[in-house]
């Protein structure tokens, strides 16, 4: 029986040992009693949304985070019965599957809360929500200001409870930031407002991963772990202040070694050429796979334990390395291109800074065809 691996020569390791270690590490910066909400959208940020749903919740999370109606039914069908939270609301149209498959959605206007509460009734319960306030960010959410007014609204509709108030920080990650505190204070003007008004707000949460780390009288009753989950540093302040391990790993097999004599150029538009007769290996796989185009004649791979530089433009299914003098390829070899071989480690955050971009845009590309291979965490 073959699987993936035999298919083709290019694939991801996701550690889940270590989404597990993070999850530990992370709620033990949190005070005993704070929930914590493992965000798994974007199928794990490429990681695996089930997969690393389980290790998380076995780690110690207590709630699953997505974006989008059908990412929580892929839960669910993964035998996953934890909450699941929809951190956007969603369209009125999926109210009745939102409601079957036992999804918390966020809520933040009039025309959902009434699908919603029509929905809660003809299935003769109510449906937790989350209200987004929105404190600034303004993407999505009830205007602050207007929070507790909203709430009060929604607090005599049948088939619907309030179950909690949240909002989502834009500048959490930049220390000293006075947009930061303006939101801060802001939430707490909003959640106050509504307790005034005699409105239980339930679990009140804010602090994603750089907050989670930074600020932790953000806390409150929930934090929100995105990036930090798999491993990876929300900002360059965090460093240092905790230990994550990272769990992808980016890896194929060399499907062909060929010696191009001098001269003789590689890839598309001949971009690079060979200065005097060069080895080089093929890999099958490419920006098809979220090996950006950007990253061509700059990324390095680990061949034999040693960086070799990729050479030509990154293809849609392939990349080419040139192979150092000295070194011995054959076709079959391991190549790492994100990750450790011998003593050498490359990681997602050189390529990313390459790019001009960030960690969480590559891991969620290497998670679009590559297959995937799920290392066990320890059972806890």
């Amino acid at each position: 029986m073959t699987g993936p691996a035999d298919r083709r020569w290019a694939w991801t390791e996701v550690d889940l040992e270590a989404v597990a270690h993070n999850v530990v590490t992370l709620k033990a910066l949190t005070r005993p009693g704070t929930l914590f909400m493992a965000v798994v959208k974007a199928d794990g940020y490429g990681h695996g949304a089930s997969e690393v749903a389980q290790a998380a919740l076995a780690a110690g999370a207590d709630r699953l985070g997505v974006a989008t109606v059908d990412e929580g039914i892929r839960l669910r069908r993964a035998g996953i019965t934890a909450p699941v939270h929809l951190l956007s609301e969603p369209p009125v149209s999926s109210v009745g599957s939102l409601v079957r498959y036992g999804l918390r959605p966020s809520l933040y206007s009039a025309e959902f809360a009434g699908a919603l509460s029509h929905a809660g009734v003809a299935a003769g319960s109510a449906v937790p929500f989350h209200l987004k306030v929105n404190t600034g960010m303004n993407r999505i959410g009830v205007d602050w200001t207007d929070a507790a007014a909203f709430a009060e609204t929604l607090r005599d509709l049948p088939g619907i409870a309030l179950e909690g108030v949240f909002t989502h920080f834009a500048t959490a990650d930049v220390p000293g930031d006075w947009d930061f505190e303006r939101q801060v204070e802001r939430f707490a003007t909003a959640v106050a407002g509504m307790r005034e008004r005699g409105i239980d707000p339930g679990i009140v949460h804010a602090a994603n991963s750089p907050a989670t780390i930074l600020h932790p009288a953000t806390h409150l009753d929930m934090v929100r772990c995105g990036i930090a989950l798999y491993g990876l540093h929300p900002c360059e302040a965090t460093r240092g202040v905790i230990d994550l391990h990272p769990a992808m790993a980016v890896k194929a097999r060399v499907s062909q070694v060929r010696r191009v004599p001098m001269g003789e150029g590689v890839s598309y538009g001949l971009t690079w050429r060979a200065a005097s007769p060069t080895t080089v290996a093929t890999l099958p796989l490419g920006y098809a796979d979220g090996v950006r185009r950007g990253l061509s004649g700059v990324m390095r791979v680990l061949l034999g334990g040693v960086e070799c530089r990729q050479v030509g433009r990154v293809c849609m299914d392939q990349l080419m390395v040139e192979v150092p003098r000295g070194l011995d390829v054959s076709e079959g070899d391991e190549a790492v291109l994100v990750g450790v071989q011998g003593d050498r480690t490359l990681t997602i955050d050189e390529q990313a800074e390459c790019l001009g971009t960030i960690n969480y845009e590559l891991v969620c590309g290497y998670g679009a065809r590559l297959s995937r291979a799920h290392l066990p965490a320890k059972v806890l």
